[in-house]
């Protein structure tokens, strides 16, 4: 099995030394250097190259510079999606975004996490566990979402929160760990 079947699989992986995922991550990582070099106001060339980045998008996206990704085409991203200065996404596994999402500055999605045993660590071994985000939902600054979470349609993440479970629809959460504080009724 190769490394990227083993990661795929959520199994544990080597990314550090494998020549097939590292040119993946170079390639992607090289498409997001050059749309962070786009000015702001050639959204015709930022709009073409996202589409080159991420897997699958919608039609009415927009992320703001500083963008970073592992692989990009793990990505998916619906319609309506807004995402603001300097966030940072390891798609490792799969991450995908629904429709009228909404992300503030500097949060972080990160499908990657390593053993806490030290020896597998030390190898360079990681796994990635897919992060699903639903419809209408908001990402205050500051809020990192950890590997396996879902996050369910109609929810809000308050800002500096850090998302280590999921989290159900029509609902407010918030802190570290983030919890649920407030059902929501969106009659």
């Amino acid at each position: 099995m190769t490394e990227k079947e083993k990661r795929d699989n959520q199994e544990l992986y080597d990314a550090n030394y494998n020549k097939e995922l590292i040119e993946e991550m170079k390639r992607a990582k090289d498409l997001c250097f050059e749309y962070n070099q786009i000015r702001p106001s050639n959204q015709e060339k930022r709009d073409e190259l996202i589409k080159k980045i991420l897997g699958k998008t919608g039609r009415n996206i927009l992320i703001q510079s500083n963008f970073q990704c592992d692989y990009g085409y793990n990505i998916s991203v619906g319609e309506n999606f807004y995402m603001n200065h300097n966030c940072v996404i390891l798609d490792g596994a799969k991450v995908e975004f629904g429709d009228n999402v909404f992300v503030a500055p500097n949060c972080g999605f990160y499908t990657a996490g390593h053993p806490i045993e030290i020896g597998l660590r030390n190898k360079g071994l990681e796994y990635a566990r897919p992060i699903k985000v639903g419809n209408n939902v908001w990402f205050g600054g500051n809020v990192v979402v950890l590997p396996g979470v879902t996050i369910g349609d109609n929810v809000t993440i308050g800002a500096g929160s850090v998302v280590t479970k999921d989290i159900p629809s029509n609902t407010v959460a918030v802190g570290n760990p983030c919890k649920v504080i407030k059902n929501i009724n969106n009659d």
